[in-house]
């Protein structure tokens, strides 16, 4: 424990009157915890002296092995801008300990920082700029969230038409007060339908970054009587919720993707990274697209990127890289969606993209043709792969793909398998009000 950096957080908390703690952590799924703490109890928290029921967090121990330890990571410590003035509350984000104190194997952050010193001990750092769109519903007389979206504005519209535009500045402003650097936001292609682009950081603080992201949103959108939902495809017939997330390595200081002697500027660092991509994308998918409704989303059309290929430009390939070089040089995976567990999803990105480095997996040329409008049998002839087109499918691809599995270590693998296979065992047996509208009166 850095004693000067915790000897900091105490004077900030009695300065700003802090009188609450936030302890936050993340399940296998990807859903953000919190125990509260009074203030009284801080130091205890610093030390990693607060225990939790692991047994009862999805994914974790059982009942025999249930003691858990929160470990705050300094680095997290924010106060929520949107709490009262008068007895702020602040957070942590924690990493997750057994009693011996060793890093629980089942915590998803203790394993991104796992897969991460792998990356490290290369010489590398990975850089990650995740793009999060979402959905702004209204709420009813209750403040129970209802499909009906807050406007019928649509790409880069503005005010009166995007009705959402008070609400996103409000997050803007709030992400701001807690450290994002907000680079961009606007409305998106569906009603309803917004995103808000951050600043790029290592891949251990985007995760961070994107469950804090989430947990705003959500917050203001609840003080502006919306409902801020990260669903992939909560609609029909409109354009699903994407999280494109742009990727790139940096050693000693420069960027490794980046080759000035190359007619396109990439080097063979970046095309072997792409290799590897794009030969574990059909069992990444199970991560990083991981419900049964993510795969609602990744359909041909609606800008969904369904096929395995790359492209300079074109964004009906699942990897594109866009036009800048030199320090911007970078790939953006754009099948990814916010329904994810960041931590995860990120680990076997880079476990895929490495191993296209250490192995040299070859990348295949370029697609600049739309392939929408290819025939199958011309997708076919060019090696063009479609992702998964379920959550049985996806998780049956990662059940084979030894390197995926490995991104993840045993327990995680186990536990997230068995939470996925429960949630489509469920779905299957769910009768859908489209089922009734198509049966009920004609059979």
């Amino acid at each position: 424990m850095n004693e000067s950096k915790k000897n900091r957080i105490m004077e900030i908390v009695k300065e700003k009157d802090v009188k609450f703690i936030r302890l936050q952590f993340t399940d296998v799924p990807g859903t953000l915890k919190n125990m509260a703490i009074p203030v009284s109890q801080l130091e205890k928290a610093l030390d990693g002296e607060i225990m939790f029921d692991g047994s009862s967090i999805s994914g974790f121990a059982d009942i025999s092995e249930s003691d858990m330890y929160l470990v705050p990571d300094l680095d997290t410590f924010v106060i929520f801008p949107w709490r009262s003035s008068v007895g702020k509350v602040a957070r942590f984000i924690c990493d997750v300990y057994t009693p011996e104190g060793e890093p629980y194997a089942g915590c998803p952050r203790n394993n991104l920082k796992r897969v991460l010193k792998e990356l490290h001990a290369m010489g590398y750092k990975m850089n990650v700029g995740p793009e999060a769109e979402f959905f702004l519903f209204l709420t009813d007389e209750n403040g129970k969230a209802t499909t009906n979206t807050h406007d019928e504005a649509g790409y880069f519209d503005l005010a009166p038409m995007d009705l959402g535009e008070n609400a996103r500045r409000d997050m803007d402003v709030t992400l701001e007060e807690m450290g994002f650097e907000i680079e961009a936001s606007h409305h998106e292609v569906a009603p309803g339908q917004h995103e808000i682009d951050f600043k790029y950081s290592d891949a251990l603080n985007i995760a961070d970054a994107i469950m804090t992201f989430k947990l705003t949103v959500r917050s203001i959108a609840q003080r502006h009587g919306l409902h801020a939902s990260f669903m992939p495809k909560p609609l029909y017939g409109v354009n699903g919720s994407g999280m494109h997330t742009h990727q790139s390595l940096f050693k000693d200081g420069e960027n490794i993707f980046y080759d000035a002697s190359d007619p396109d500027g990439l080097s063979q660092e970046a095309r072997f990274y792409m290799g590897g991509i794009l030969k574990h994308a059909r069992a990444m998918s199970a991560i990083t697209n991981p419900t049964v409704n993510s795969y609602k989303r990744l359909v041909p059309g609606y800008e969904a990127p369904v096929y395995v290929a790359w492209s300079g430009r074109n964004r009906s390939c699942l990897i594109r890289v866009p036009a800048k070089r030199g320090m911007s040089t970078r790939i953006e995976l754009r099948n990814p969606d916010p329904s994810c567990n960041p931590y995860l999803a990120i680990a076997v990105m880079l476990k895929a993209g490495l191993d296209g480095i250490l192995n040299q997996i070859p990348c295949p040329p370029p697609v600049d043709k739309n392939i929408y409008k290819m025939e199958e049998e011309e997708r076919l002839a060019q090696g063009i792969q479609c992702l998964p087109g379920s959550l049985y499918e996806a998780l049956q691809e990662m059940s084979g793909d030894a390197l995926i599995k490995s991104a993840l270590n045993d327990h995680l693998y186990e536990k997230f398998i068995e939470g996925r296979m429960e949630e489509w065992k469920e779905y299957n047996i769910q009768v859908t009000p489209w089922e009734l509208n198509q049966y009920l009166t004609r059979i």
